[in-house]
C-alpha cells in the first residue's frame, strides 16, 4: 500500500511544528543550535515553528495522510538564494532574514542567526531548483520509508520538469539515503564552528 501525500495548509501548522520539533530533538544541528537537553525542549519548536511559517507563506509542505512525516520544500528562481528577500527595486538593503528569525526565535542565542547564515552562504546560484529545506518523520516511525516516499514524489516531478534539486544533509546517515535518490556532495561541506557537518547535496533530473 502507498504512501498518501497531501500538501499542508495553515490549519496543519500546529502539527507540522510539532512533527518537526519531535524528529529534530537529537539532529547534530538542532543539538548545535540549542545545546543542552533541557534548553532544547523549551526553545527547539520555536524554530520549527519559524521554519514553517516561511515554507507555508513561500513554499510547499507536503504531509503524509496520517500526519506522521513532512517534508518543507522552496522553489528557488536561478537569481535567488533560498530564504533571500525579494528585491523590490527600492534600491534599499533586503530585510535581514537571520538577524529577524534570531529575534523573534531566541534572541539572546546567537547560533540561530549562524546557521542561517552559514547555510545561505554555501547555497548553490545561478539555476532554478527545488530545495528541500527540511523533512522529518516523527521518531517511532522512521525506517519505514516514508522520508523516501516524501522526497520522490517531488523528484520524479523534478525529472520531468528538467528540474534540478538540492538540499543540506544534517547527518552522514542521511548523506546515504540522500545519495540513493541520487543526490551527489558537491564537494564544499560546511563544518559548524566547534560542531557538527553538513553536507551539501545536488541533484540533477534524470532523464527516461
Amino acid at each position: 500500500m502507498g504512501v498518501v501525500i497531501r500538501t499542508a495548509g495553515e490549519d496543519d501548522r500546529e502539527l507540522v511544528v510539532r512533527l518537526l520539533d519531535e524528529a529534530f530533538q537529537n539532529d547534530p544541528v538542532s543539538s548545535w543550535v540549542f545545546p543542552g537537553e533541557e534548553y532544547r525542549r523549551r526553545t527547539h519548536h520555536r524554530l520549527m515553528a519559524a521554519f514553517t511559517d516561511a515554507v507555508l507563506a513561500d513554499g510547499r509542505i507536503d504531509l503524509t495522510e496520517d500526519g506522521v512525516a513532512c517534508a518543507l520544500w522552496l522553489s528557488v528562481p536561478a537569481d535567488e538564494h533560498a530564504g533571500a528577500e525579494p528585491d523590490d527595486g527600492s534600491g534599499e538593503d533586503a530585510e535581514d532574514i537571520p538577524a529577524r528569525i534570531r529575534e523573534a526565535v531566541d534572541p539572546e542565542n546567537a547560533r540561530v542567526e549562524s546557521i542561517a547564515r552559514l547555510t545561505d552562504g554555501i547555497h548553490p546560484s545561478g539555476r532554478a531548483h527545488e530545495y528541500l529545506w527540511m523533512i522529518g518523520v516523527v521518531p517511532e516511525r522512521q525506517g519505514e520509508g516514508l522520508g523516501t516516499a516524501l522526497i520522490e514524489s517531488v523528484l520524479d516531478r523534478c525529472d520531468r520538469e528538467g528540474l534540478p534539486a538540492y538540499l543540506e544533509a544534517s547527518s552522514a546517515r542521511g548523506k546515504v539515503l540522500y545519495e540513493r535518490l541520487g543526490f551527489e556532495f558537491t564537494g564544499r561541506a560546511l563544518d559548524l564552528p566547534d560542531g557538527p557537518r553538513m553536507w551539501p547535496m545536488w541533484r540533477e533530473p534524470r532523464t527516461c
